[in-house]
């Protein structure tokens, strides 16, 4: 069984299914790093058993050292195969499962937990002030008023912007329930500096996407992390050489400024899951209807202003 073959189709169905960019990716990479386990041992997919699956856990943590999530991920990858080869009818079953229920359902609670401080308004106005480029600068702000995920952005088109309410309606994902988005006045101005920028690129002007590269081409995940690292290294808000969650800043923590400022400063937390987009589990939360005009307002009145 060609299982080049079979994990083209896979990814294939993957997009078909809704799935992001960066998902089909994900799984990509991990799929490459398991059949190559495989080939290794002359194995063919449909010799993958729980002996299999036990011998590259092993594989992941004695020979390549991986973290338990890092680990998870692999698992979740060769699950979601395994579940399309079965609707396929090239195999019986998943093997996965039994794995996962052995070896990797506590692996959130062995994890060493790490607290994530939140810096202050004012570190975060020096690392946006550091940065000189307008893109970078632009995308630096966009995340800290909007709490948008990396993957979030890098999709954004430069018409999702709705300049009449100062919004972004984000493109659909998975998850994410609410897709629209606020950002105030201090954005719209490093917005609109990027895009007078960004106009001037001759090989931009045929790319729908906000972000862009010096080539044209839409930013891509490993850019706007090592930017954004170099950024708040510099400032002293990012140590690379550490193991502590507290002395690392990566675009996730964006996020994570925006949500503890927005409790902070008075909003009420049903608004703060709104704009984060949290998904609605209980029947309450899907019938619980917030008017747009009022959290545009909450908003407006409890994001910090970082002086740009």
């Amino acid at each position: 069984m060609a299982v080049e073959g079979l994990i083209g189709d896979f990814l294939a169905d993957c997009q078909l299914r809704g799935m992001t960019p960066e998902t089909v990716v994900n799984y990509r990479s991990n799929l490459r790093i398991f059949t190559s386990f495989l080939k290794e041992r002359h194995l063919d997919v449909r010799e993958v058993d729980f002996r299999v699956l036990r011998d590259f856990l092993g594989y992941l943590k004695n020979e390549r050292q991986d973290s338990l999530k890092r680990i998870a991920n692999y698992f979740s990858a060769i699950s979601s195969f395994f579940d399309y080869i079965v609707v396929e009818g090239l195999v019986s079953g998943n093997p996965v499962p039994p794995i996962r229920k052995r070896y990797l359902r506590g692996y959130k609670k062995q994890a060493p937990q790490g607290f994530r401080r939140a810096i202050s308004v004012e570190d975060m106005a020096m690392l946006i002030y550091s940065i000189l480029d307008p893109k970078y600068k632009a995308l630096a702000v966009l995340f800290a008023k909007t709490g948008i995920r990396r993957g979030e952005l890098i999709r954004l088109d430069v018409d999702d912007i709705d300049w009449r309410d100062l919004s972004v309606v984000l493109k659909p994902c998975a998850k994410r329930s609410n897709r629209k988005v606020f950002f105030d006045d201090e954005c719209a101005r490093v917005l609109k500096r990027w895009l007078e920028r960004r106009g001037q690129l001759d090989m931009a002007v045929s790319n729908p996407a906000l972000f862009v590269s010096k080539k044209g081409t839409r930013l891509q995940r490993s850019q706007i992390t090592r930017k954004i690292n170099d950024y708040a290294w510099k400032v002293g808000l990012h140590n690379p050489d550490s193991k502590r969650l507290e002395d690392r800043f990566s675009p996730h923590y964006f996020r994570h400024w925006f949500t503890t400022w927005l409790l902070r400063n008075g909003m009420p937390r049903d608004y703060v899951k709104e704009l984060r987009g949290d998904s609605r589990k209980d029947a309450i939360d899907i019938y619980n209807h917030i008017d747009y005009e009022d959290l545009r307002i909450q908003y407006l009145s409890c994001i910090p202003k970082l002086g740009v």
